[in-house]
């Protein structure tokens, strides 16, 4: 590759000369192309003289300091970039004289393709006018009526028809002349270019073998020089070595005399040290001699030594022999009974499987067995809490009744006893006013253990939450509190109170099931509280209740806070709005809250106040009793002897009295009723007799008597 300095410094000479001939800027095409051409030979020029090591500024480098193969690599290098050069010229004229001609050929076919545009439109125009010269007169020929002078038209029509068409085949004529000359043309170019082509290829071959053998020698001018050069090195470098072989036998022998120097002095040292050497090992053998006589005398003393001291240890071998044969009957022994031991292991180990698989197997069974009975008691539970539940309604029903119908005959001798005092006696009357008579239904009942109570809380809430379709429930709950909200309520006190509870006992509540851990731990919770009775239980589930409702948010929230409440209590709540508004009240009373607003942060603040509440008792109020009672009947028998002795023993005998008085007045009444009786019998037989009387008085027959009966005696009238 040819180096672009010169290149660009030549382009840059180019562009900085003025342009004296064609320019590339120019509007013609020809004058373009042209002098790019110009630019073209211009930089092929360059690059020739480039090669043939003609520079631009018409200097040399300076080769004397160069090597003479350097100088015959450099010769031969221009020789064979000469001989490129001018073979190449030799191949490329034939495609230089080829483009020419080509250009030649193109300048001329545009002038003959220009001048036959220029002929095609000139024939065009007059085609053009002839036919509208021939329609024109065809429009005319319409007009005439004259048949010769149609005849005339027709034939001078006909002329200039044939004339139109004659100078069209004649213009067809000179295209297919002219088409055929272009393929003779076409024909002599391409044996033209196939000679062309022969005579480079022959040019090349010659080239090819001028330029191997030019190649060959200038390779051996190369080989001569290198090996002339080699010579010259392999001389000059052998000198160079004698001399510095001369230098070195020079410093080897000066190193030799400071060598023998330096060992002469050596040995003056090591004599002068051997001197010094004997007389320390002299003094050093005087020393060990002495110490060698001492540590002899010790030597003796320590043989004394160790004979008394083997001595006493053979004595004392002796001693641990006869321990040792002791010590091996005893090993023995404990070795036979290690093994008797070992084989009571064995079968205590085989005895012991046998148990805990025993002891597994009736484990499972009796879990099994506990399982169904735990289910058949809870199921019994269930059971006897239907039955108690029925057999309360209907205890419940059967008292009622009979409470009604003792009340109205209690009404009743009321009655009879007002009446007695105010018709017959005369005297004034009030009702009586005893505490049983306001009594509706069963009316004693007994307090229950916390623990009981928290049974039935969590069996109901269990049952609520299982059958929540049943009409009544278990246990005789208030409105406001449900037992879901009170099992929620103990739950709470459960989750946050488990530091009240010893670490041993929630150890031992793991394994066991959720209702009786929950049972368990309020248990434990309950008493280490002092809650002992159900008046505890209530006062704890309204201390709740009613700390809870001093921390309740504005009135303008409690709209969402009444959502979270049970439904039993919001129907409640909504009773006592409707009720509160047809009283005409001017508040509204606020229901219990729900224990979803109760805080878990807040039950250990609601503890602590209750437990001082305890130690410091207060007027409180009765606490909403939130589960029924077992029923005490001591009572019932009092309830109802109350009921058969309303009337007091003093007034029964009045009224016994006042019985025979009246007997005997209702026996003289009824002597008077018969007599009355009797009596109107008599009167209606007189009104019998007076009638019949009067008929015979006034018969006809009187008159015919001479003394009738109406003179004798006068007949009475009512």
């Amino acid at each position: 590759m040819n180096p672009r300095g010169s290149l660009e410094v030549l382009e840059e000479k180019e562009d900085s000369a003025p342009i004296l001939g064609p320019s590339i800027h120019s509007d013609n095409p020809q004058e373009r192309i042209q002098a790019r051409r110009l630019r073209i030979a211009a930089r092929l020029e360059a690059r020739r003289r480039e090669a043939l090591g003609e520079y631009l500024d018409g200097k040399k480098e300076s080769e004397e300091d160069q090597s003479k193969s350097y100088k015959q690599k450099e010769e031969s290098r221009l020789k064979l970039a000469k001989l490129l050069l001018c073979g190449t010229e030799l191949v490329t004229n034939i495609q230089v004289a080829a483009d020419i001609r080509e250009i030649h050929r193109r300048v001329e076919e545009e002038e003959i393709k220009r001048q036959r545009l220029e002929k095609l439109e000139n024939e065009v125009k007059t085609s053009q006018d002839k036919f509208d010269e021939i329609t024109v007169k065809w429009e005319e020929g319409k007009q005439k009526r004259i048949p010769q002078e149609l005849w005339e038209m027709l034939n001078a029509q006909q002329v200039h028809c044939a004339g139109l068409i004659e100078d069209k085949n004649k213009l067809i004529n000179e295209l297919q002349q002219e088409l055929k000359t272009k393929d003779d043309q076409y024909v002599k170019d391409l044996k033209k270019q196939s000679d062309d082509i022969c005579l480079l290829l022959e040019r090349m071959e010659e080239q090819v073998k001028n330029v191997m053998k030019s190649f060959r020698q200038e390779l051996y001018h190369i080989e001569k020089a290198f090996e002339a050069e080699r010579q010259e090195l392999l001389t000059s470098n052998k000198k160079k070595w004698e001399r510095a072989l001369q230098a070195h036998n020079a410093r080897e022998l000066e190193y030799l005399m400071n060598r023998i120097k330096r060992v002469e002095d050596y040995e003056k040292q090591l004599n002068k040290q051997r001197i010094r050497d004997c007389e320390e090992y002299n003094s050093i053998k005087i020393k060990l001699e002495q110490d060698v006589q001492i540590l002899e005398q010790q030597l003796q003393q320590m043989k004394a030594t160790y004979q008394l001291n083997q001595e006493k240890l053979e004595y004392n071998f002796q001693v641990l022999k006869k321990r040792d044969a002791e010590s091996t009957v005893i090993k023995s022994q404990q070795k036979r009974k290690t093994n008797r031991l070992h084989d009571v292991l064995i079968n205590l180990r085989s005895k012991y499987n046998k148990q805990v698989k025993l002891f597994q197997e009736e484990n499972r069974s009796l879990t099994s067995d506990y399982k169904r009975l735990v289910t058949q008691f809870k199921e019994l539970q269930k059971a006897m809490r239907h039955f108690a539940l029925i057999d309360d309604k209907q205890f419940r029903e059967i008292w009622l009744m009979n409470e009604e119908e003792a009340k109205d005959l209690i009404s009743r001798a009321f009655d009879v006893d007002r009446i007695i005092h105010m018709q017959h006696l005369g005297l004034p009357w009030t009702a009586p006013d005893f505490w049983f008579l306001r009594n509706v239904g069963p009316i004693s009942q007994q307090q229950k253990s916390a623990t009981h109570i928290l049974e039935e809380v969590l069996m109901q809430a269990e049952e609520e939450g299982a059958e929540e379709s049943e009409s009544e429930s278990y246990l005789d709950l208030p409105k406001q509190v449900s037992a879901k909200t009170t099992r929620k309520i103990l739950m709470l006190l459960c989750d946050e109170s488990g530091f009240l509870i010893e670490k041993k006992l929630l150890g031992l509540l793991l394994p066991l099931e959720k209702d009786e851990c929950y049972m368990l731990r309020l248990d434990a919770i309950f008493s280490a509280l002092g809650i002992e009775n159900e008046d505890d239980l209530y006062k704890l589930v309204n201390f709740f209740l009613k700390y809870q409702a001093l921390h309740l948010p504005p009135p303008q929230e409690q709209t969402s806070l009444v959502s979270a409440l049970e439904p039993v209590e919001q129907l409640v709540l909504q009773g006592e709005k409707s009720g509160s508004l047809a009283e005409g009240e001017p508040q509204e009373q606020k229901p219990p809250p729900s224990p979803r607003l109760i805080h878990p942060n807040d039950v250990l603040k609601i503890l602590e106040a209750f437990v001082m509440g305890l130690r410091k008792p207060r007027d409180f109020q009765v606490p909403v009793k939130l589960l029924k009672v077992v029923r005490d009947d001591s009572k019932d028998s009092e309830y109802w002897k109350a009921l058969s002795t309303v009337i007091p023993s003093t007034k029964q005998n009045l009224w016994d009295a006042l019985y025979t008085a009246l007997e005997k007045y209702h026996l003289v009444l009824t002597q008077r009723a018969e007599l009355l009786v009797e009596n109107q019998c008599l009167e209606q037989q007189n009104t019998e007799l007076q009638q019949l009387l009067q008929q015979y008085l006034d018969s006809r027959i009187n008159s015919e008597l001479q003394a009738p009966p109406t003179q004798v005696f006068r007949v009475p009238t009512k």
